[in-house]
C-alpha cells in the first residue's frame, strides 16, 4: 500500500496556517479602491488601475 504524505494536527493549528497577514488584507482592500472596470457598448470592458 501507498505511504500516506499527510500528517494529523489539530484543528487550531490548521486555522493559524490560514490566517492572512494585515499587510495582505491590507494590500487587496487598497487594491479593490483603485481598480475601476469600465464596460463600453455592452462588449468591451476596460480595467484601469487609478494610481
Amino acid at each position: 500500500m501507498g505511504k500516506l504524505y499527510t500528517k494529523n494536527t489539530p484543528k487550531g493549528d490548521k486555522l493559524k496556517e490560514l490566517r492572512p497577514k494585515r499587510e495582505t488584507i491590507s494590500f487587496l482592500l487598497n487594491y479593490s479602491r483603485v481598480l475601476r472596470i469600465t464596460e463600453y457598448d455592452k462588449r468591451m470592458k476596460f480595467d484601469t488601475i487609478l494610481n
